[in-house]
Formats: structure tokens, C-alpha cells, sequence
């Protein structure tokens, strides 16, 4: 599980390449799986968690970089 982060400007694209993942986005959850994308623009609080026991692998990237 990602730590929260709060709203702030920019974008976040994902790739999962392993397991199962929910993307929090305020209120609204999200699933994706191997070979899905995700993109949002983090104007609400966000994380992102894993749905398997034996946990996920995903690129996310973010711009401007929060690091």
C-alpha cells in the first residue's frame, strides 16, 4: 500500500505488471490488472493497494516528480 497523498497538481500514469491493484481517488476506487494502465490527475486524496496476497508490480509515474 502507498502512503496517502494529498491533492496537488500534475498527472500519474501507471502500468501494472504483476498482480492486482485498487486505485483510491478520493472516494472512487479503481481496479487494474496485468497489462492495464491508469491515469489520473490528483486533484483529490489518492493511494494505490494491492488486492493479492502476494503483491503487485507496477510502474506509476508522476509529474512534476513529488521525490
Amino acid at each position: 500500500r502507498t502512503y496517502p497523498d494529498n491533492p496537488h497538481e500534475g498527472e500519474e500514469f501507471g502500468y501494472v505488471l504483476k498482480g492486482n491493484i485498487r486505485i483510491h481517488i478520493g472516494n472512487k476506487i479503481y481496479k487494474a490488472g496485468p497489462g492495464e494502465s491508469f491515469y489520473y490527475t490528483p486533484a483529490s486524496s489518492h493511494f494505490i493497494d494491492c488486492v493479492d496476497k502476494k503483491g503487485a508490480e507496477f510502474l506509476w509515474i508522476s509529474t512534476p516528480p513529488t521525490f
